[in-house]
């Protein structure tokens, strides 16, 4: 009878227009690739320097299936639980479209001031990552910068949204910020994070350091990284916009697109993309959106699996670099400073 009831599920999934028209943008994402590229990709991604356009594109096309895996495990640890009922955490359609509205005019400004501030004040747009996270350091940031660009994200994706709504009259439990089972969120951002990590290190292999570099240098990154990403896109996105996706669509499914649309949105301006001619652009927002969308869909869908944002604790592992923040991103600076 389960079995059944599960294939039933999968069914109606899978009938789903919204995940059919996905699918669907998503090939033709992947087929344009190669017309627009010529056979070689602007992008300045050391980690992927000597692999050819097709193992890139081939990249590309599976990074969903780790989050999907996640998103089954997610599915077994909260089978048993009362999902809740976050639409009703939102407000009245017409109020959560003005409110979604307003929020992305703001997070439009903030992406564009950022860009501009930090290239005034270091030479590179502030992003949703530091330079050197999943693809290697092209130049070395100082720790002035580093806390900078966690201080931006932090301060205005996050402790200003945070107030703004809060001064509405929104409780934290309608921001997705109350737990409705501790016991449960706990299991999940455990055993979750635990595979998200173990996946992570197994394709990266060793990265030349000690145990005692790699806890601690890892330790400090995991906590720059949770400040300056985790934090600003579990308040931006998974406290405010999905809620209210909710409440306008009707739809998990669409909500889950939704919200994983909108966290590949943020990472517009990534330290790698390339905006100086047309064919470039469209590659860049191409690899944006096949680089986050997977990683945004475990989040939006653990979101509403718990009803609280334990996402923000999933993704942090893979944002990390191999980086020491008192010299540079280099893996010899990190090994030999740690060292010290």
């Amino acid at each position: 009878m389960g079995t059944s009831l599960l294939q039933q599920d999968s069914k109606s999934v899978f009938a789903k227009r919204s995940l059919q028209v996905s699918v669907l943008l998503w090939i033709a994402c992947i087929a344009a690739i190669f017309p627009l590229s010529h056979g070689k990709l602007p992008f300045d991604r050391p980690v992927l320097a000597g692999a050819s356009l097709l193992t890139q594109v081939i990249l590309q096309a599976i990074s969903p299936l780790p989050p999907l895996l996640l998103m089954g495990v997610t599915y077994l640890l909260t089978r048993r639980r009362t999902l809740p009922d976050m639409s009703s955490r939102a407000p009245a359609v017409s109020t959560a479209l003005r409110e979604t509205l307003v929020l992305w005019l703001y997070g439009v400004c903030i992406l564009a001031v950022g860009q501009l501030l930090g290239r005034r004040l270091f030479g590179e747009g502030i992003g949703l990552h530091l330079n050197g996270s999943l693809f290697g350091p092209t130049r070395v940031q100082t720790p002035q910068e580093v806390w900078s660009w966690a201080a931006y994200n932090f301060v205005f994706y996050a402790a200003a949204p945070y107030l703004f709504f809060r001064r509405r009259g929104y409780s934290h439990e309608a921001l997705n910020l109350k737990s409705a089972n501790v016991q449960n969120d706990a299991l999940v951002i455990f055993v979750v994070l635990a595979l998200e990590s173990t996946l992570e290190l197994a394709g990266k292999g060793g990265l030349g350091v000690t145990r005692h570099q790699f806890m601690l240098g890892g330790l400090i990154s995991f906590v720059v990284h949770l400040i300056g990403t985790g934090l600003p896109v579990m308040i931006f996105i998974y406290s405010i916009l999905l809620p209210r996706y909710l409440r306008l669509t009707g739809s998990k499914s669409m909500t889950v697109l939704l919200g994983a649309l909108s966290y590949a949105a943020l990472h517009i301006f990534e330290y790698w993309t390339v905006y100086d001619s047309l064919p470039h652009a469209a590659l860049s927002v191409i690899f944006v959106v096949t680089t986050f969308f997977g990683p945004g869909l475990i989040k939006s869908y653990l979101t509403l699996r718990t009803g609280k944002r334990v996402g923000a604790f999933v993704g942090v592992s893979r944002d990390r670099p191999p980086c020491d923040l008192g010299h540079s991103h280099r893996r010899e600076d990190f090994r030999d400073s740690i060292a010290a």
